[in-house]
């Protein structure tokens, strides 16, 4: 039943090979087990490759068996197509095309397992480029707003800077008038007397004044922090809502960027290992000797071109004696009167419809 099976599989003849010997029969059905491996190798990259990409087991898994299905086409036509020759030269030739083909089907088979099989390390890279790209992007919004910050933060330093300005003021003035008023400076007189009255109402301004500053400064600024807490939250809000952007990416070609990144030996070894498997059926059929199956299927093969060829020439043999008949039998009745005189009285009345018809048409015109 297997053996039928992959027989099957390889494209061979199933009446040709069944009178072939048993030798015979596991040759072909060997081949027929490498393309059916081959496809479902192939059901297998693709399924994970796609499940990448979706991100549905379902959708993974259909267009993963309607690949697999493909590349089981195209290795059964490959296989199948390929003629054992007399000329090693020819069959070489002969294949060219189709080992070019398994390359390129043992490209795309083995890039999606390579993604499997080295997932951990192309985690670690994918984790590496999301922590750059986060802070990229952190750099990248706070460009936007950190020169308004700034701004506002200067803002801050300055009205406080002119609280501590009028602070440092008024405390030099009480300084002033209370050594007035203990006499050791100013007038150096004890007690409170015009200069130290004088002093004081110009420290008691200055407090007024800065009572003053510090109740607009205040409010200035808790208007200033509250704008700054504004544009930190917006700050904020954007890189929470650019961060699921970043942490999505891992998609299918980030994957096949982040293993273009590790050493590519083992990737390089593992794209041998499925050209060898994808193009084992080929180089098979090349390396082996012509064997009863190819001799059996040539000698069908000849016997129908054979037959053709027989037809199409009694065809132009049939064709050939037809015309020489034809021809004889024309050259024939040429000579019989009785034809001839048919023909002359024919021809006689056409031509008088023709004058009849020629001189209707002149009277009509003129």
């Amino acid at each position: 039943m297997i053996k039928q099976f992959f027989i099957l599989c390889s494209g061979a003849d199933t009446d040709i090979l069944d009178q072939c010997s048993n030798g015979e029969q596991n040759k072909y059905a060997g081949i027929g087990g490498t393309v059916f491996f081959t496809a479902l190798m192939a059901f297998i990259a693709s399924g994970y490759a796609l499940y990448t990409v979706f991100d549905n087991l379902l959708a993974a898994i259909f267009f993963g068996f309607i690949w697999g299905l493909l590349i089981f086409n195209l290795d059964r036509f490959i296989v199948s197509t390929i003629k054992k020759r007399n000329q090693v030269l020819d069959e070489i030739i002969q294949a060219t095309p189709r080992i070019i083909l398994a390359v390129i089907i043992a490209v795309v088979i083995s890039k999606p397992l390579e993604l499997k099989i080295f997932e951990k390390e192309i985690d670690q890279v994918l984790l590496e480029q999301k922590n750059e790209l986060t802070l990229a992007n952190q750099n990248q919004i706070a460009e936007q707003y950190n020169p308004e910050i700034t701004a506002l933060e200067n803002d801050l330093i300055s009205l406080q800077k002119q609280i501590d300005v009028k602070e440092t003021e008024v405390n030099t003035l009480y300084n002033t008038y209370i050594t007035e008023a203990e006499g050791t400076s100013g007038t150096m007189k004890l007690g409170k007397g015009p200069v130290y009255q004088e002093k004081r109402d110009k420290h008691d301004a200055a407090l007024a004044e800065l009572q003053q500053l510090k109740t607009e400064n205040k409010q200035k600024i808790a208007e200033t922090e509250t704008q700054i807490s504004q544009l930190k939250a917006q700050y904020d809000q954007q890189v929470t809502n650019t961060q699921p952007i970043i942490d999505g990416f891992d998609g299918l070609m980030a994957r096949v960027n982040a293993l273009d990144s590790l050493p590519w030996l083992p990737s390089f070894f593992i794209f041998l290992l499925f050209l060898a498997i994808e193009t084992s059926p080929i180089i098979a059929k090349l390396l082996s000797p012509k064997g009863e199956y190819d001799f059996k299927l040539e000698d069908a093969e000849t016997a129908v071109k054979t037959w053709v060829e027989q037809k199409v020439n009694e065809r132009k043999v049939l064709l050939e004696t037809d015309r020489t008949l034809n021809n004889k039998i024309y050259n024939d009745i040429a000579d019989e009167e009785e034809l001839y005189a048919y023909k002359k009285k024919k021809a006689r009345e056409l031509m008088q419809l023709q004058a009849d018809a020629f001189f209707k048409h002149q009277k009509k015109a003129l």
